[in-house]
């Protein structure tokens, strides 16, 4: 039995227009960007001799609410792209890109008309930042939408006769490096005469959400301190670039030992971390991937940003670092030493499925 193809779809609430799509995720691969298509249902009866019009949107949202406050607005879009579907300004072939759509318009008749956009590829993926149990109203976000609606030009809108639904811009890890993520270094101390050595590795520079993070630390503590109470934590951080430079750091996994290196000794260990959403539920501040309604979704993936995209036009930068921290004591008094590494966490590149059975899912989202 071949497996399903879903096509998602949306109407408005006076039924003028529908809109239809057969997914809501659309992958940067770096060098280009999946193109956003899919197919509007009319109703001529309803829309009275008015015009059909599609939007692409990418919006960033910051704060939990769209309106100016004290003249500083809380949200910018970041893309926006309108155009007209009926009537037709171009043949319907001109406007169908691939196998999918043929499908549809043969499906859904007469009434149906494609629509087709390509992504800048200066725009960010979708991301958004976990809103604490108490808060209430939009989170900070960005956030991509189709809009369908009908009026007499493209700025006459009304909640009636429009539909939106919400997508994704999603990345995925490219080719595997064979990097050996290291790093290392001496810390040396009032009254010792010799350092104390740090050395933290990781198998690879890349890990799937879900995947163990396994951290080798070597310490050489040739000084005349004690290290003891050694931790070992994976920290997102998470940049808002476009407006106010805001950084948020946050532990998504931390290990706590009594582990411990005398003075004049040496410990070699490997530590097993595991960063998961499901361990951080309600932590506000954190960064997610953009989901999509009644969807799961994971920690951010990191970003990856092209050399000549300008950052601050990203919206928010999510990185990943593996931090060891130990407590160095001494007679003089004690000190915190830390060392940390950068890695990747990110989503795997699904495998290709020959999907052939259609399935229609309407979606529920309020327009």
């Amino acid at each position: 039995m071949s497996p399903k193809h879903v096509v998602f779809k949306k109407a408005s609430r006076d039924k003028s227009v529908a809109v239809y799509m057969t997914k809501r995720d659309f992958v940067d691969h770096c060098d280009f960007v999946d193109p956003v298509d899919g197919v509007i249902v009319i109703d001529p009866l309803q829309l009275k001799g008015k015009k059909v019009y599609v939007m692409l949107s990418c919006t960033f949202r910051y704060g939990h609410q769209d309106v100016d406050v004290m003249g500083v607005a809380f949200r910018r879009d970041l893309f926006l792209v309108t155009r007209q579907v009926y009537p037709e300004l171009q043949d319907k072939e001109k406007l169908t890109h691939n196998k999918m759509q043929q499908k549809l318009l043969l499906k859904l008749g007469d009434n149906a008309f494609p629509f087709f956009f390509e992504f800048p590829d200066n725009l960010p993926c979708s991301v958004a930042l976990q809103p604490g149990p108490s808060d209430v109203g939009k989170k900070c976000a960005v956030e991509f939408e189709v809009k369908a609606f009908c009026g007499e030009n493209q700025d006459d809108k009304n909640k009636q006769n429009s539909v939106r639904l919400s997508i994704r811009k999603i990345q995925f890890c490219s080719e595997l490096s064979e990097l050996v993520p290291e790093t290392e270094t001496t810390f040396e101390f009032l009254m010792s005469d010799k350092p104390l050595h740090v050395r933290l590795s990781m198998s690879k520079e890349t890990f799937y959400h879900g995947e163990p993070v396994r951290v080798n630390v070597e310490i050489t503590n040739s000084s005349s301190r004690n290290i003891k109470d050694i931790s070992v934590s994976v920290e997102q951080v998470t940049n808002i670039v476009l407006y106010s430079n805001d950084k948020y750091v946050k532990s998504v996994a931390k290990e706590e030992t009594k582990d411990s290196v005398p003075s004049g000794t040496s410990l070699k260990k490997d530590y097993t971390l595991y960063p998961l959403l499901a361990h951080n539920k309600d932590r506000r501040g954190l960064a997610l991937d953009g989901r999509l309604k009644h969807e799961d979704t994971n920690l951010a993936s990191s970003s990856i940003v092209k050399q000549e995209v300008l950052k601050e036009v990203q919206g928010m930068l999510v990185f990943y670092k593996v931090v060891v921290r130990m407590i160095a004591s001494g007679t003089v008094g004690s000190s915190e030493v830390s060392l940390e590494l950068p890695f990747r966490l990110m989503n795997p590149k699904p495998e290709a499925v020959n999907q052939r059975t259609w399935c229609l899912r309407s979606s529920n989202e309020s327009t």
